[in-house]
């Protein structure tokens, strides 16, 4: 029997796997939780999904109480449940082939469209606006009110998150509302561009509160009102705009002229 140190043969040749087995787990975590349940119908919560949105029309302080209890359950202040995003996108589309069929786009300009509403109206627009709000909030608007309290940061998906709160009221006035409209709006009259504009306004005000209300509900954060103040600007260019610019048929003829 040798009494030298001998080399376990399994003991050497496990290392490799293990962090092969631990890279892997360590890259799957890396990508978003919610992006990784995307494609998991029968796991996404659609009633809860509902339950969401009406309650963002009528109650939207009410949605933002639950994140208390998701923050405590699943460490994150962002929804790790897709079945919203799939929602709102689904809807989307249905209001591109609404909108299409309307003008006469085509099976192609249908497409166009549907691609358009959901790639660049939704998701572009909304990870820009949301990466904006995450580096402001970050970066002037976080408070740790205990001297050694753990620093607690605003999560970018979160950001995004209280975009999408955020539009969906923008989706039922200017996406729903707005087509149903449309025989009004199509006129050259003041009723028309008074109709029109009131609804630009309207949708706007919706979304930069609903933005208010998604940041002011984290409790790390101070003067959250400051999201609060474009409405100075858009009420000012509201006025200016009664005066004869229909904001309703310059943005419907860009998007199906």
């Amino acid at each position: 029997m040798s009494l030298l140190p001998t080399t376990n043969t399994y003991a050497r040749n496990s290392p490799p796997s293990f962090d092969g087995s631990r890279r892997q787990r360590r890259s799957s975590r890396s990508i978003p939780l919610i992006i990784r349940r995307i494609f998991r119908f029968p796991q996404m919560d659609f009633e809860f999904a509902l339950w969401q949105m009406g309650y963002l029309m009528i109650a939207p302080r009410r949605v933002y109480r639950n994140i208390y209890y998701h923050k405590q359950t699943k460490n994150q202040w962002a929804r790790d449940d897709p079945a919203f995003l799939v929602l709102l996108a689904s809807l989307l589309c249905v209001s591109a082939v609404a909108w299409g069929l309307v003008y006469g786009l085509g099976m192609i300009g249908i497409l166009r469209a549907m691609l358009f509403m959901v790639f660049v109206d939704f998701l572009l627009v909304g990870s820009l606006v949301a990466t904006f709000s995450w580096f402001v909030t970050n970066r002037f608007l976080t408070h740790n009110h205990m001297a050694h309290a753990v620093d607690q940061n605003v999560e970018w998906a979160y950001a995004f998150d209280v975009h999408c709160n955020s539009f969906f009221p923008v989706f039922l006035i200017l996406y729903v509302l707005q087509f149903f409209f449309m025989p009004l709006l199509q006129r050259s009259n003041w009723i028309s561009l008074f109709v029109g504009n009131t609804m630009y306004f309207t949708s706007i005000i919706w979304y930069i509160y609903g933005t208010f209300l998604g940041f002011n509900a984290l409790p790390f954060l101070v003067h959250t009102e400051l999201f609060l103040y474009p409405i100075v600007i858009c009420v000012i260019l509201y006025i200016a705009s009664l005066f004869g610019l229909n904001i309703s048929q310059h943005v419907l003829s860009i998007y199906f002229g």
